[in-house]
């Protein structure tokens, strides 16, 4: 005979299973539009849900070279999954951080970071509030990254989830990995500024990787190479101890796109056309335009290659291999620095 106390143990395990399994089986599922759906502007009118207009045929005629575009991405994301993925698991709370909530807009934006993530936050930022932020720009990057200034997916319940994942327009920006990768690796370990990055992971791959490192070195962690951070990446070590941070993390592992079904996929490379289709979807392409310019470095594809012409073949292999999904589901070609000569 169960104890009153093993009883109330069953029940919130089955409890906690139906959670998870609701929320698995509505990630898994197309999304579809609810037609009556109408969020309030503020203004006291309502206006069409942003999935209203992103399949509704007549407003397609409108965005025609930006929709074909998106459309096909997204299409051979869905192709790609089905030809790439075996396995289907159940999402935790844990797996939707990474996901922010605009219910003024019916929005749910996974943020990558290093693909344009601080202006996307800052956007976000001044669609969600109520006249407090106007210009995006204004915001301090530091501020846009602040926990609690954006909602995500994963404070919310499961009923609110499941509501969210049906109905609001989704959307992510990519970039090619190895591009993104460089990126990461630039901003955190050149910068004197990010003495946080250098002390709890600089020292560590210092101390891995370098033969005879020198105290200073191994105090600061202040001038990790680009080889000694992709030894650290390929290391099987590593991933043993903790997860990825989140700014070398594979975009699949943060945003899981076979398991949630996004209505857009944007690109780095072509930033600029792809936010503006999303904020002509949100209604507020008149009245806000995605920041052009930042403290961020844009280049034209080709910083990658000047890094990994010093890194042996062995490691293009290994760090490819771990990187291959994101390449695969995105459609990135191989660089052609990694190809055979």
């Amino acid at each position: 005979m169960r104890t009153p106390r093993g009883g109330r143990l069953f029940l919130a395990t089955c409890l906690g299973s139906l959670f998870f399994l609701m929320l698995y089986f509505q990630s898994i599922n197309k999304t579809t539009v609810e037609p009556d759906l109408k969020t309030d502007t503020g203004s006291g009118k309502s206006r069409r849900n942003p999935l209203q207009t992103l399949y509704n045929r007549d407003q397609q005629l409108d965005l025609l070279a930006a929709q074909r575009s998106l459309q096909g991405r997204r299409e051979l994301l869905e192709q790609a999954c089905l030809s790439h993925t075996r396995k289907r698991r159940v999402l935790s709370p844990e797996d939707l951080k990474h996901l922010i909530v605009d219910d003024k807009h019916s929005l749910i934006y996974c943020y990558v970071p290093k693909v344009a993530c601080t202006n996307w936050k800052r956007v976000l930022m001044v669609l969600s509030s109520d006249g407090r932020y106007t210009d995006p720009l204004a915001i301090p990057a530091s501020e846009a990254h602040v926990a609690g200034n954006l909602h995500t997916l994963s404070e919310l319940s499961v009923a609110e989830i499941n509501q969210r994942l049906r109905s609001y327009l989704k959307f992510i920006f990519v970039r090619e990995p190895f591009e993104r990768l460089v990126s990461a690796y630039r901003n955190k370990f050149t910068r004197n500024y990010n003495t946080a990055f250098h002390k709890r992971y600089g020292t560590k791959i210092i101390r891995r990787h370098r033969p005879d490192p020198e105290p200073g070195a191994l105090e600061n962690g202040s001038d990790v190479t680009f080889q000694e951070f992709v030894q650290y990446l390929v290391d099987p070590r590593t991933q043993r101890e903790e997860p990825f941070n989140e700014h070398w993390e594979r975009v699949h592992s943060l945003c899981h796109p076979c398991l949630i079904h996004y209505d857009v996929v944007g690109k780095y490379e072509t930033l600029e056309p792809d936010a503006e289709a999303v904020l002509r979807l949100a209604g507020v392409e008149g009245t806000l335009q995605f920041p052009t310019s930042s403290k961020s470095t844009r280049t034209d594809g080709n910083m990658a290659a000047h890094y990994f012409k010093h890194i042996s073949p062995f490691y293009h292999k290994k760090l490819f291999s771990l990187y291959r999904m994101d390449f695969l589901l995105f459609n990135y070609s191989t660089p052609e620095y990694l190809r055979p000569r």
